[in-house]
């Protein structure tokens, strides 16, 4: 199913994310996004094209790392690749086990601030010992 509400509303957009199986977000650039992050929380599935945060937040799934994976991605901004990638993901829809290990996957990612913080000081104390 598919619905379109016009407007915002942060209940509605909350019931939303929960209900839903998979987050599209194929944006043409992207320099992080939270929606896909959300999602993620509510074990919805992002389906992204790989750009910008949205590669950085959304292990994509290959059909080998159901251990880490926690959404789909594409990687060309175009038609095709966006279909196939809907198609993957409803493959893995119908694969019941499957989707619910994506789903937690995705629901333990840590973008908290306190796991950002981590990264950025190693990046920072790396530029510090060159």
């Amino acid at each position: 199913n598919v619905g379109i509400y016009i407007g915002y509303s942060d209940e509605i957009a909350h019931k939303v994310y929960a209900g839903s199986d998979f987050f599209m977000m194929p944006s043409l650039f992207e320099p992080c996004g939270i929606g896909q992050m959300i999602a993620q929380r509510y074990g919805t599935l992002p389906i992204v094209r790989e750009v910008g945060g949205l590669k950085d937040t959304v292990i994509s799934y290959n059909g080998n790392n159901e251990d880490v994976s926690t959404g789909f991605g594409f990687i060309y901004y175009d038609e095709p690749s966006m279909i196939n990638t809907c198609f993957q993901a409803f493959d893995v829809y119908l694969d019941k086990n499957l989707k619910n290990k994506l789903a937690l996957n995705a629901m333990k990612v840590d973008n908290s601030w306190s796991n950002s913080a981590k990264k950025y000081q190693e990046l920072y104390h790396g530029f510090l010992k060159k």
